[in-house]
């Protein structure tokens, strides 16, 4: 996919939740409930989300021994688990958990290596209960580590990475089905960074990944 139509993708997500969408959830939420502006959410102490995401790289500042290349890193989806903490029916955190398959190619060279990544995710996150539209938004801190990485014979392959910390924004909405399950969907923006060696020399590189993490689910809170 390339880099347009990627940033196209999650460019169209993150404005249907945050600019499309709060005044759709405001106009339902009046229209099609008659509960006050904290049902069905008040109380709501822990919420568990199963979700499926599709981690889009927008990758960029590719770099090996100190030259500027071309390095790509393809898309990967996923399911993820999720679990939420609310201190008050508006303040909450939010833990992601998921691994995600990646090849990292080089352009003109070819497939370099398979990483396995496991990027959990830490949120603080406020949320405004309408009715049984739940609409937030938050800010933390990406932790992703490399679990595994195959690589190939091209350029010697790359065999070691290191674990990379970043920034993360985050923007979804939740739909109360009922008192307990919801729906969900949720885009976040992840500022991450991937150093590595190659094998011949031990030269260095790195790619800034930088991905948007798109995800839709279900949710049982309690």
């Amino acid at each position: 996919m390339g880099m347009g139509l990627k940033g196209a993708i999650a460019g169209a997500a993150l404005a249907a939740v945050t600019g499309i969408l709060a005044p759709a959830v405001t106009q339902a939420a009046d229209l099609f409930t008659g509960t006050t502006a904290s049902e069905p959410w008040a109380g709501t102490q822990w919420l568990i989300r199963g979700r499926v995401i599709g981690m889009i790289p927008d990758e960029n500042d590719g770099q090996v021994g100190g030259a500027s290349v071309n390095l790509k890193v393809d898309d990967a989806v996923m399911p993820e688990l999720d679990f939420s903490y609310f201190f008050n029916d508006n303040i909450a955190v939010e833990l992601i958990l998921a691994t995600t398959p990646h090849d990292v190619s080089l352009a003109g060279t070819g497939k370099l290596t398979r990483i396995w990544l496991l990027p959990p995710t830490l949120t603080l996150q406020y949320h405004h209960p309408m009715g049984a539209f739940k609409p937030y938004i938050g800010a933390g801190v990406n932790y992703t580590a490399v679990l595994s990485s195959k690589a190939t014979a091209a350029i010697g392959g790359i065999d070691t990475w290191d674990d990379s910390i970043g920034f993360a924004l985050q923007a979804g909405v939740d739909y109360a089905i009922d008192d307990r399950w919801s729906l969900n969907f949720d885009v976040k923006k992840v500022w991450l960074n991937m150093d590595a060696k190659v094998t011949a020399g031990k030269v260095p590189a790195s790619v800034d990944l930088d991905p948007w993490v798109v995800g839709a689910g279900v949710g049982y809170r309690f």
